[in-house]
């Protein structure tokens, strides 16, 4: 039998994969930063109760398979997320005191339900970086 998320009058099972970059798709998300922010993405997604069954973060993209409890739209939760978490990366790890423009993020994201093949998803996400260093070759 499947195992289902339930609170007091909902069972439900939504899971997505989503994909958002930084501003300007610049390739920042390297070393120190990469694993700080991926603290700050997973006790933000621990705040709103959010699931993250897999994550991986590139040099200029992060890819999250989440599930996300059906009280919050995806769009309420992916705002919350990169907003708190690009001040929070301004402040925690590029050390900047500033109270406003704290962008980091580019604006949008990309989003699809994973539905019954979740393992696909989870697979495709843990072999990102490997299939992206094979783009910039033209033979094997």
């Amino acid at each position: 039998m499947e195992k289902f998320e339930s609170t007091s009058h909902v069972r439900w099972e939504c899971k997505y994969h989503i994909v958002f970059i930084p501003r300007y798709r610049r390739k920042v998300i390297y070393g120190k930063l990469r694993s700080g922010i991926g603290k700050i993405l997973r006790d933000l997604c621990d705040q709103k109760k959010v699931g993250v069954s897999e994550g991986h973060a590139m040099s200029d993209h992060i890819h999250l398979c989440v599930k996300i409890p059906p009280k919050y739209s995806v769009s309420h939760i992916i705002g919350f997320i990169k907003g708190k978490s690009a001040v929070r990366i301004h402040r925690e790890l590029l050390h900047e005191r500033r109270m406003t423009g704290l962008h980091f993020w580019a604006t949008g994201y990309w989003v699809s339900t994973v539905g019954r093949d979740e393992e696909t998803v989870r697979q495709y996400i843990r072999n990102q970086e490997h299939w992206d260093q094979g783009q910039g070759q033209l033979f094997d």
